[in-house]
């Protein structure tokens, strides 16, 4: 068989469909609280520390490893994924139809509690998706399947931050999120249609094995000091990129675009350079290899966050804001690709749901912990500062690559 003929294989299978299923409806809720329900909270009135301070919601991505276990460890009817899985997506598409009922005024609370709702939801189907395809997929389909899933997650993005702003302008925002919310349909049928995977890998027998093994796994093969550097490089290598976007919404409405302009323009310079970054980034990484591809990618990610320092000093100027966030998300694309794949490296296949959990857990904190703050940074620095600060907090983590991925360290 040709290598040609490979490729194709491994492109136009079912497998590959569904990683593009999985993707999309693993992106949807994430990109409703990121993009979604900041701009809900602005328009409504609320000022940007409050709307910062709802990062905290996000606090399951951080901790959902702790709960990753139960995953492994029990089991339903349709099987041990495909059973966690429905569950969690009926919850999300009843909680988000359900959220657009509450008055942000008056009801602060309430919808404080119900995102955070929505959260645990979000963060849970995505251990089980994230283990879904590891199962899934053969080892040679990993890169292919894992780049359609990033890429598939990032397309979500267009329904909360494109069409959802857009129907904002015209429609109340009960009706908005009830629209937002049926885009969980699609994952349903896949996960009604698909078949349950064939186990790479016997279950843990007991909740404890479930909960230690995994851990203990890790510590053993990278050793003590190592395996906290990597833990600390995981959390720090995004944070700069994270907090440069954690409230770029509201950033647009404080420049003077109309909420039309951010869905169209914002949103879709954002995405399709994004994806554009994340295809090439994994082209450009199988000659790099995965160190060099965290160098030059780490980099890049972070001159292309003063992008936005930039974008705050000319104002409101449609071209520009194009520009500006296309070079963005096309390092963070990038940058993303390389980050992905150094986590799955670091996994153990053995352990990859707990493990992969641990590890996109730590970095997501930075999206929760450290952009709570950035409302309050915005107040103090001012918008054209603040980008600046976030391209000086990304270099620390930039230095651990001397360590934990060094330029010439053979892969």
């Amino acid at each position: 068989m040709t290598g040609q003929k490979i490729v194709a294989q491994d492109i136009f299978n079912k497998k590959i469909l569904i990683c593009i299923f999985t993707g999309f409806t693993s992106g949807l809720p994430l990109f409703i609280l990121i993009s979604l329900l900041p701009a809900w909270l602005r328009s409504s009135g609320l000022d940007l520390k409050a709307i910062g301070l709802f990062a905290l919601i996000q606090f399951p991505f951080t901790w959902k490893f702790l709960w990753a276990p139960l995953f492994d460890r029990f089991t339903f009817s349709m099987g041990r994924r495909r059973g966690w899985l429905i569950i969690f997506q009926i919850l999300l598409l009843l909680t988000i139809a359900l959220s657009g009922f509450i008055d942000p005024v008056s009801q602060l609370t309430s919808i404080a509690i119900i995102s955070t709702i929505i959260a645990f939801f979000s963060a849970s189907q995505d251990v089980v998706i994230d283990a879904y395809r590891r199962e899934l997929l053969l080892d040679r389909e990993l890169g292919l399947g894992n780049a359609i899933h990033v890429n598939a997650y990032k397309i979500a993005s267009l329904v909360p931050g494109s069409l959802s702003l857009v129907l904002a302008d015209f429609f109340a925002w009960d009706f908005v999120f009830i629209v937002t919310a049926l885009f969980m349909l699609p994952g349903i049928i896949m996960t009604l249609l698909v078949s349950e995977p064939k186990l790479k890998a016997a279950p843990p027998k007991t909740l404890k094995e479930a909960v230690i093994e995994p851990l203990k796994e890790f510590k053993n093969r990278k050793g003590l000091n190592n395996a906290l550097l990597i833990l600390l490089f995981i959390f720090l290598y995004k944070i700069g990129d994270s907090m440069a976007t954690a409230l770029a919404t509201p950033f647009y409405l404080d420049l003077g675009f109309s909420m039309t302009e951010i869905g169209l323009i914002a949103k879709n310079a954002g995405l399709w350079p994004g994806i554009l970054g994340g295809i090439l980034g994994g082209i450009w990484m199988m000659k790099l290899g995965i160190n060099k591809a965290l160098w030059i990618f780490g980099f890049m990610q972070m001159f292309a966050t003063l992008s936005f320092a930039w974008l705050a000093y000319v104002g409101d100027n449609n071209a520009v804001l194009a520009i500006t966030v296309g070079l963005e998300f096309f390092a963070a694309g990038l940058g993303t690709t390389a980050f992905v794949a150094y986590i799955a490296k670091t996994t153990n296949p053995s352990y990859t749901a707990t493990q992969f959990a641990l590890f996109t857990s730590l970095a997501s904190v930075p999206r929760t912990l450290t952009n709570a703050s950035t409302g309050y940074l915005v107040e103090f620095f001012g918008w054209q500062t603040f980008f600046v600060f976030c391209f000086v907090i990304a270099i620390p983590g930039m230095l651990l690559l001397f360590k934990i991925a060094p330029w010439n360290q053979s892969e």
